[in-house]
């Protein structure tokens, strides 16, 4: 697994401070980012998804396994088609061409569900606006910590892939 430093880290231009996070020595490898737990996830995720890092087979089964985690929330066939593609490809099953097949029947159904999904909240909107006063902050404190738990396990589950990957 190749070493990387803070020096590297500065040249990819993160949005923030890395010594809030990192000694000016630090060097290390895509899992010791991944398991520095002081640093948000969000940020260990911004370093090491990385084609320079992690070979594209490891990254496109990643964002497999990420959609499965969802998967029971998507309702179009297409989508759920173009995540098995998407598997298919990444273990040499599939062609460029299927792949990119999948993807555009997967974009064409994203659209049409955010243009269903923007015309139901235009219309619940009012209505909804004095619930959601009231019901903001506990609603924010339950999604901030679903949120949390999402990311760790998809840490966890990338430390995993990495570790096994190795062996």
């Amino acid at each position: 697994m190749k070493t990387i430093t803070i020096t590297d880290i500065r040249s990819w231009k993160p949005c923030y401070d890395l010594s809030k996070h990192l000694p000016e020595d630090w060097q290390g490898t895509v899992l010791d980012i991944l398991k520095m737990d002081t640093i948000p996830a969000q940020d260990r995720f911004w370093v090491v998804l990385r084609d320079e890092l992690i070979d594209a087979k490891t990254l496109r089964l990643f964002a497999v396994w990420c959609a499965r985690q969802v998967q029971h929330l998507i309702t179009d066939p297409r989508s759920i088609a173009a995540i098995d593609t998407a598997e298919k490809y990444a273990n040499g099953q599939a062609t460029n061409e299927e792949l990119a097949t999948a993807r555009d029947a997967a974009w064409d159904a994203a659209w049409y569900a955010a243009w269903d999904a923007a015309r139901a909240a235009a219309h619940a909107a009012a209505g909804d606006a004095a619930w959601d006063a009231a019901g903001n902050a506990a609603g924010n404190a339950a999604w901030d910590a679903a949120q949390q738990a999402a990311q760790d396990a998809q840490v966890n589950q990338l430390i995993n892939m990495l570790e096994e990957a190795e062996l």
